[in-house]
């Protein structure tokens, strides 16, 4: 889709844009907040690191892969079809003026929405996977795995071809990144735990989980304040830049973002307090993100009251699914990314084809968007989980038993994001 500003317009988008750091924000303080004392430090500069590395990468070659719209790109012939596989862009945004053209918008808003990708995994691998080897996954992701299938949904891929070519909808939709941001990251933080195991004493012989509870509840909460801002940046410009939305559709994405967030919260809160006897915290802050998460998708497409049932939807399966990879497939995930990023991301997929009416031909729309949800599944899992195990051949990524025991605040960074309280536990001091 050739995306078309007006001189009034591209400012607006640019200043929607300066929003979306407040999501890179609110996960940092999430991730942070979830984890352990002893390596809350470790968690936030982690987080730096990974932005910083994903925003050079992306520039270098990631932009180049992934491309925009109606700009060069690859291409081959199946049948009588051409189907667009792979950008081709210069490196280093070779030629492209930085100015408020829509390409250079397009750039600026990929260059956010890679870091909030490579933040995803962050959670998942918390308090046990070294900074080097995050700063390294984070380049793999940003230079190949995200740009990949990024290009297949918004930059004139096969994916985006399928309306055209083949007749479904409008090809497979996603405004805000519920596909290529939450869940690559998702499928990525998956990965992750696969190959670091879960951390030390998490689980039982007979494999039955230990609560480990997040240090920190006041900063998770107030990193879901954060991202809300951000994601109504992130929602907003993407309608505008990635859908071809009208300027004025921000005020439906701003509602229908707010109302998927606060739909899922509440049912989380109320599921946690038919299971527990009370609301658990923690876990609603994780419903309140994968309503945001879900949102991303369809939210220029949904009504305001089908925006409800989406957020719903997603506050209900957070908690399920935590429990079903904990319990049941023995999965240590400290921030939840798999059920708050991933699957959440995937509903978020469907919904579009499922509660709004965006593509036309319903029938069609929803075929487009089930083969996105399979090439997640079928391929960028597997490819982001063989990336990272040759990467953990090479350079192991999980940190020695002593810095687990220890805390990643001391062992990697030599001191502590607390110096004045005792935050070890006797089987270290032992």
């Amino acid at each position: 889709m050739n995306v078309s500003l007006s001189e009034t317009s591209a400012p607006f988008c640019f200043l929607l844009m300066l929003l979306v750091p407040f999501a890179g924000a609110g996960l940092a303080l999430i991730n942070s907040g979830l984890g352990r004392a002893r390596s809350a430090a470790h968690a936030m500069l982690a987080s730096l690191c990974v932005v910083s590395v994903s925003a050079i990468v992306y520039l270098m070659v990631g932009f180049s892969w992934q491309g925009v719209a109606g700009c060069p790109a690859h291409e081959w012939m199946l049948g009588p079809k051409a189907w667009n596989w792979i950008g081709a862009e210069p490196f280093f945004l070779g030629g492209l003026r930085l100015n408020l053209s829509p390409i250079s918008l397009i750039f600026l808003l990929q260059m956010f929405s890679v870091g909030l990708a490579a933040l995803i995994p962050l959670s998942s691998g918390g308090e046990r996977w070294r900074l080097g080897a995050m700063c390294a996954s984070t380049a793999l992701l940003a230079g190949w795995t995200y740009p990949l299938f990024a290009h297949w949904v918004w930059g004139g891929g096969w994916l985006a071809q399928l309306g055209t070519n083949y007749g479904l909808g409008r090809g497979f939709l996603d405004a805000g990144g519920s596909s290529a941001i939450q869940v690559v990251g998702g499928l990525t933080a998956l990965s992750i735990t696969w190959i670091l195991g879960p951390r030390r004493g998490k689980f039982s012989a007979e494999g039955i989980p230990v609560a480990f509870p997040g240090h920190n509840v006041v900063l998770v909460l107030l990193g879901c304040a954060l991202a809300w801002v951000g994601w109504i940046g992130l929602n907003s410009a993407g309608a505008i830049l990635l859908a071809g939305s009208e300027p004025a559709s921000v005020v439906l994405v701003a509602v229908n973002t707010t109302l998927c967030a606060a739909a899922s919260g509440l049912a989380t809160v109320a599921v946690t307090r038919i299971r527990f006897g009370r609301p658990d915290a923690s876990l609603s802050a994780n419903g309140w993100i994968a309503g945001l998460v879900a949102s991303s998708a369809a939210a220029s497409f949904l009504k305001p009251a089908a925006a409800i049932v989406v957020g719903g939807v997603a506050g209900i399966l957070v908690p399920l699914v935590a429990d079903a990879l904990e319990f049941r497939l023995v999965i240590d995930d400290p921030g939840g990314a798999v059920s708050v990023h991933a699957v959440a991301g995937l509903w978020g997929v469907l919904s579009v084809a499922l509660l709004s009416n965006a593509g036309g031909d319903a029938r069609g729309q929803w075929l487009a968007q089930i083969m996105g949800v399979a090439t997640l599944l079928g391929f960028v899992l597997p490819l982001t989980y063989g990336l990272n195990w040759l990467l953990d051949r090479i350079y192991r990524q999980r940190v020695e038993r002593e810095g687990e025991l220890q805390g990643l605040d001391l062992f990697e960074l030599g001191a502590g994001a607390y110096p004045e309280f005792d935050i070890h536990r006797d089987e270290y001091l032992h």
